[in-house]
């Protein structure tokens, strides 16, 4: 009698682990795959389609949201912020200190511009996971043990 309530006290554990242990993931959605980074930051870069110059956006997650912290790029152009404060810089780019909130980053990704998400430890090409033209979305989520059933890690 006491070995099936202890088989059944461990089965109740590994259930309630299984259920509640979870970590902070970025999640890159597409349309075929989630992917999930195991990083508190991240740089989202491509190439400016009508300036053709390099163009960043750094994030990172606080709390349950991913916040646009600081970009950076070359000139001043179409789909630059104006209300971000400049910060000094001596690469030849302008950086702007931005702290703007998001719920989500959607973004379309292509070939042509080489969209990269760039994280401490690595550069990932998206416009090589996806199809041109395709459509991402990045999030803050929290990681839970069955997320290992339909999603990879980069």
């Amino acid at each position: 009698m006491n070995s099936k309530w202890l088989k059944r006290g461990t089965a109740l554990v590994v259930l309630l682990f299984l259920i509640f242990f979870h970590f902070p993931v970025i999640q890159i959605e597409t349309e075929n795959q989630t992917y999930y980074l195991r990083s508190h930051s991240f740089t989202l870069t491509w190439i400016h389609s009508v300036e053709h110059e390099p163009w960043s956006e750094i994030y990172e997650r606080q709390n349950d949201a991913l916040v646009l912290t600081e970009t950076y790029f070359k000139t001043f152009g179409a789909g630059v912020p104006s209300d971000g404060k400049i910060i000094k810089a001596e690469d030849g780019f302008v950086h702007m200190e931005v702290n703007r909130p998001m719920e989500k980053v959607s973004i379309v990704v292509s070939e042509n511009v080489q969209t990269t998400i760039e994280t401490s430890t690595k550069d990932i090409p998206l416009y090589e996971l996806v199809e041109n033209y395709s459509e991402v979305e990045i999030t803050a989520q929290d990681f839970y043990l069955w997320n290992f059933l339909g999603g990879e890690f980069l």
